[in-house]
This record gives structure tokens, C-alpha cells and sequence, in this order.
């Protein structure tokens, strides 16, 4: 086997996420503010360490298309982001932590929308309903904002 050759069988390739690639904060308020999709926090802030803020950082490219994507989809004039990328959310693969998730507030358009074409499944295993797309995304109602996955 030639050097070259070793070489590249020595390289192990890592799977990009299903859901993209991690942005940077700046990267994601490009995309998100001129649809007027914003943050809101309760710290008034963006950083990723405080539970009290609202971070974009590392979130996933297919997560923010997906944003983008239902906002214009439902009609709404505004969308209002009220949990990303911070401390404080649960763990697991497909967290908030790893760029899969993104709390939205309630607003009529977007709980009518959601309603209306998306498929009512099981509830969560902490009691709360769901809805899921086509292909696949979770809306989940955790009562004061939807709690939602992009795959």
C-alpha cells in the first residue's frame, strides 16, 4: 500500500449531524433578525454558560433553516426564540445543548398552524403533547412555549 494510501485509511470520518452543521451566534443572527426572528431572555443576554440567557451559539445550520422554514410556513409576522443552545435544558443527543433544539413562544398563528398541519402523537414521557411533521420534526407543548426538534 502506497504512503498516500495509509494515509488516508488512517483518517476516520465523523458523521456530519443529521441536522447540519454548529454555527456561531453572529452566523445565526445573520440568518434569523432580517426575518424577524428574535431572542428573548430573561438575563437580557447570549451566553451559552448562563441559564438566564439565550445562546445561538452552536447551534445547527438544519436547525435554523428549520426555524426559518416554519416561520415563513405558518404566516407569521414574528417569531420569538426564548431557549437555545444555554445551560439548563436537558441532555441527550438530540438536546438543546447539541444544536437539535429551539424554545419558541406561543403565539396564535403559530399554535394554530401547528394544530392544524402537523400529526398529534404520544405524549412525551413527562406528560406533555406532541406534534410531528412529515419528516419527522417534534413540536412538544411544555405549557408556556413549544420546545421543538429539528432532525
Amino acid at each position: 500500500m502506497s504512503y498516500l494510501a495509509n494515509a488516508l485509511a488512517s483518517i476516520i470520518v465523523l458523521p456530519i449531524p443529521q441536522s447540519g452543521v454548529p454555527l456561531t451566534q453572529a452566523q445565526v443572527e445573520v440568518i434569523l433578525l432580517p426575518d424577524n426572528i428574535t431572542a428573548s431572555a430573561s438575563g437580557n443576554c447570549t451566553d451559552r454558560n448562563n441559564p438566564t440567557c439565550t445562546s445561538y451559539e452552536g447551534l445547527l445550520s438544519g436547525t435554523v433553516d428549520g426555524i426559518v422554514s416554519f416561520k415563513q410556513a405558518a404566516g407569521a409576522t414574528s417569531l420569538v426564540i426564548t431557549g437555545g443552545t444555554e445551560v439548563g435544558h436537558a441532555n441527550g443527543t438530540f438536546s438543546h445543548g447539541n444544536g437539535f433544539k429551539l424554545d419558541v413562544r406561543h403565539a396564535s398563528v403559530i399554535d394554530d398552524f401547528i394544530h392544524s398541519n402537523f400529526t398529534q402523537i404520544a405524549d412525551r414521557a413527562d406528560g406533555f403533547p406532541q406534534w410531528q411533521t412529515e419528516i419527522g420534526d417534534l413540536y412538544c407543548d411544555e405549557g408556556t412555549h413549544w420546545d421543538i426538534t429539528y432532525f
